[in-house]
């Protein structure tokens, strides 16, 4: 076992999976000499060769079309999005051609292809590098959609992923790559999909979140336990599609007070599919409405420093919805 960032852990899991099955193979933009524009494939070409890690146009569409068609031919691609925010032009070929592989052949056909995006709000990132997408596929049955948050976790889902005889869409905060760190075990593992992870116990009220805002939240929450004697209980879906209910209901019924925060924009968030479900599973164990957390509806993430801090949902704003919670 050994410390590692969250996008060593992701390389990491790609080689070791390459390395054991040579049907796994990576596409994308730059993936191939130049290792990613973030570094994640870098040396990959260079040990399995071009024809496994494949430098792709830049059509995303292509990209996906080709890694489903792979699929198809007894291969696993791994078909990488420069940006989550460049992925709409492959929208037609993963919703309305993998996502449906299995149900339209009645089972017959199956679609292994696992799609990278980073996503989420960086400085700097503006209109076209900064948006949170998950939303967009999260109401699509075939498709699954994770966002694993730590190195750890990463790792073992991205195998979960490849292994998986359907389409898997692997959503990567870009702000995290490099910030959040952790002891990664060395032996192959997998870490289920569809199985959320409480990292903090607690009896007051409940927060759900993932990606950047996780680890805000968890910053918050040991701050709120200090200074106010507010215990939060912490839940990561890690699974956007098909959501973890139990793990979450769970809690709600627990503490009675739940609050969902997300980066994205608020309305049509995930926050709010997570908010029904406990609003009609949890309701009769509820002792606050159920909150929600997010960035205003605004049509993307600004560049200018002083508005994007304003649009990204911060500590001061984590802290004064969970007291608000918390007292009600």
């Amino acid at each position: 076992m050994a410390t590692k960032s969250l996008l060593q852990a992701i390389g990491e899991g790609l080689a070791e999976e390459m390395r054991s099955d040579e049907s796994v193979m990576i596409l994308g933009e730059d993936v191939g000499r130049a290792g990613g524009v973030f570094r994640v494939t870098q040396g990959l070409q260079d040990e399995f060769g071009g024809g496994r890690v494949l430098d792709a146009p830049l059509a995303e569409s292509l990209i996906v079309g080709a890694a489903i068609g792979l699929s198809v031919n007894g291969m696993r691609p791994v078909a990488e999005i420069q940006f989550g925010d460049f992925i709409t032009p492959a929208f037609d070929q993963i919703v309305n051609e993998a996502a449906r592989f299995h149900y339209r052949s009645n089972g017959a056909w199956s679609c292994p292809i696992t799609i990278r995006a980073p996503y989420g709000a960086v400085h700097g990132g503006g209109l076209y590098h900064s948006q949170s997408i998950e939303a967009w596929f999260c109401n699509t049955p075939g498709l699954k959609v994770v966002a694993p948050t730590y190195p750890a976790d990463a790792k073992g889902m991205l195998k979960s992923a490849i292994r998986d005889p359907n389409p898997v869409l692997f959503l990567e905060h870009k702000r995290t790559y490099r910030l959040l760190k952790e002891d990664v075990p060395d032996e192959d593992y997998e870490v289920p999909i569809g199985e959320a992870r409480v990292h903090r116990i607690g009896d007051d009220i409940t927060v759900v979140s993932y990606g950047f805002m996780l680890h805000t939240v968890l910053e918050v929450a040991e701050g709120l336990s200090e200074a106010h004697g507010v215990e939060a209980e912490v839940v990561e879906p890690r699974t956007l599609y098909p959501l973890d209910r139990e793990t979450i209901l769970r809690s709600a019924k627990k503490t009675g007070k739940f609050l969902v925060v997300v980066e994205a924009n608020l309305t049509g968030s995930v926050a709010g599919e997570i908010s029904a479900v406990v609003a009609r599973e949890a309701f009769e164990w509820l002792d606050a409405p159920v909150m929600r957390l997010g960035a205003p509806d605004v049509p993307a993430a600004p560049f200018a420093r002083p508005m994007m801090d304003a649009f990204v949902p911060d500590a001061a704003k984590i802290e004064r919805a969970m007291l608000e919670l918390a007292r009600y």
